[in-house]
């Protein structure tokens, strides 16, 4: 059974913590996936940028080979959409480009709707798991094979706190959320013994961003911290500093 450990406090990561390493990252055209391409791209990490929405993306990849970061990989990919054959697809390409993965980070989210179970919408349900869920165990099954060829590999399911504790009217976000965790535990038990892959799953917190705005749009975003801010600990779990950590359910702010 997973635990709930604690991030270290005050983690500053050295400047090349990722050097070297090579880190796919989904949802790179939306605001964490955004920042966590950033983050990682400025501690030396090789980043293949995959999204949706080919525009957006081609935005994040110009803005790292301005900032000097390593030349990225651009994969837009509509998580809504894609069929198992389109993820081993992908992974088939990325083999063709490196020799291996360091890290993959899930942070695409499709929200959904607040409204009772009664009242929610299929299509909006199907969707919301697809993005949220079925896309993910995809695609981590397709690249598993390239991330059994690191070192040391890091998983990152990003979660939610109604995840852990569901509330009314989450509906599909919620049950989505409540899979992921049973994806990472499952996961990671499965990899622990044969691999250098590890897998964990890290809930950011109420933040700035499209996500919250949409389920609470009368808030006051300037009293929630910036995703930037949470950066730390998303560096921390891809990074070799939390070598060893696996099947561990982890905040961002606590």
């Amino acid at each position: 059974m997973a635990t709930q450990t604690e991030l270290p406090r005050e983690y500053h990561p050295r400047a090349n913590l990722l050097a070297g390493r090579v880190i796919a990252v989904t949802g790179a055209n939306d605001d964490l996936g955004r920042a966590a391409a950033h983050a990682f791209a400025r501690h030396g990490a090789t980043l293949v940028l995959i999204g949706g929405t080919a525009r957006h993306l081609e935005k994040v990849y110009d803005e790292l080979v301005a900032s000097g970061a390593p030349k990225p990989a651009a994969v837009p990919l509509e998580l809504a959409e894609g069929s198992p054959a389109q993820f081993e697809e992908l992974a088939v390409v990325l083999s063709g480009e490196f020799d291996r993965l360091d890290g993959l980070l899930h942070a695409a989210f499709e929200p959904g709707l607040l409204a009772p179970l009664e009242l929610y919408d299929a299509d909006t349900w199907a969707r919301v798991l697809q993005v949220n869920l079925s896309a993910r165990f995809l695609l981590t099954r397709a690249l598993l094979p390239l991330l059994r060829r690191s070192e040391d590999a890091s998983v990152i399911f990003t979660s939610a706190d109604v995840g852990r504790q569901a509330r009314a009217y989450w509906g599909a976000f919620a049950a989505a959320a409540f899979g992921n965790e049973a994806l990472m535990q499952t996961l990671a038990a499965e990899l622990a013994n044969n691999t250098a892959v590890r897998v964990n799953s890290l809930d950011p917190g109420p933040t700035r961003g499209f996500l919250r705005s949409r389920f609470y749009p009368g808030e006051d975003a300037s009293s929630l911290p910036r995703l930037e801010d949470l950066m730390p600990a998303f560096l921390y779990l891809i990074g070799p500093d939390s070598r060893g950590l696996n099947g561990q359910t982890l905040s961002a702010q606590r």
